[in-house]
């Protein structure tokens, strides 16, 4: 999407939807590009209603208040609108594997003086996904949680444990051994994805000998590819590349009503 010429007509294709009392408007542009804010941390946009004001070949022009407008790209949109139509747009965000946002607000119950009371915290700029297994006895199994929940996805913008969410990253095993049986058997995480790379299950191996990782694919019993010899900073990118279809970059558009396009002609009496 050519921001700059869609800047240029904004004015022409809101004229008619902005009060006469109000000589200035606002827009924001979802463009699949994750934004910042003025502290310098990603934000995930929050979903918003509006209606159809004006599509033209590369956006859709969305009101969402008296004078506040969206431009999204329409190549990433999952659905066409018509002018006119009211919409409701969800921005992709990053997103825990309970399917909440990675934003949520943490809550915790902590007693004092008998009484148990909740407590919510947020960190600035923090939108982590734990991986939903116990905590690690084994410190190389241990590493390899911290690493998938720290490690920045290729994009830049997601951690590599966003993109497994994103994979649909479900029914997680995994191997935790005792100092003795870590040759035996290696520490290892395992999880079932379906995507337009891959569907079946992947394995992320610590190999003690080497210090390093390796990444497996199984299609059932089948051992579809394996990736050896991998640093721990090369653990997103090899993820990215056999398991990540790109449909996260996806903006949702959900068509809520339609005008009425017609009236009908009353029938003389």
């Amino acid at each position: 999407m050519d921001q700059q010429a869609i800047r240029a007509q904004l004015p022409t294709l809101v004229a008619g939807h902005v009060p006469r009392n109000i000589r200035t408007f606002k827009y924001r542009v979802f463009d699949g590009e994750p934004k910042r804010s003025s502290m310098g941390f990603f934000v995930d946009p929050q979903p918003f209603d509006g209606t159809v004001i004006a599509t033209t070949e590369s956006a859709i022009v969305i009101k969402t208040g008296r004078a506040d407008f969206a431009v999204v790209d329409r190549s990433i949109v999952t659905q066409q609108p018509a002018d006119g139509d009211k919409v409701h747009v969800q921005p992709y965000a990053r997103r825990r594997f309970d399917g909440q946002r990675a934003d949520t607000p943490e809550e915790r119950t902590e007693t004092w003086n008998g009484t148990s009371y909740s407590v919510k915290t947020i960190v600035l700029g923090s939108a982590t996904a734990k991986l939903p297994i116990p905590t690690p006895q084994c410190p190389e199994l241990q590493s390899l949680v911290e690493q998938l929940e720290e490690l920045p996805a290729p994009d830049g913008y997601r951690r590599v444990t966003h993109l497994l969410v994103d994979a649909g990253a479900r029914d997680f095993t995994w191997e935790d051994p005792q100092p003795d049986d870590i040759i035996k058997t290696p520490p290892e995480i395992s999880f079932s994805v379906a995507t337009g790379k891959f569907e079946g299950r992947v394995t992320v191996i610590y190999e003690r000998g080497d210090d390093l990782y390796a990444v497996e694919l199984h299609r059932g019993e089948e051992l579809v590819e394996r990736v050896d010899e991998l640093f721990f900073d090369s653990l997103g990118e090899v993820l990215e590349r056999l398991i990540d279809d790109g449909t996260w970059r996806q903006i949702r558009l959900e068509v809520l009503s339609v005008p009425t396009r017609a009236r009908r002609q009353k029938v003389p009496a």
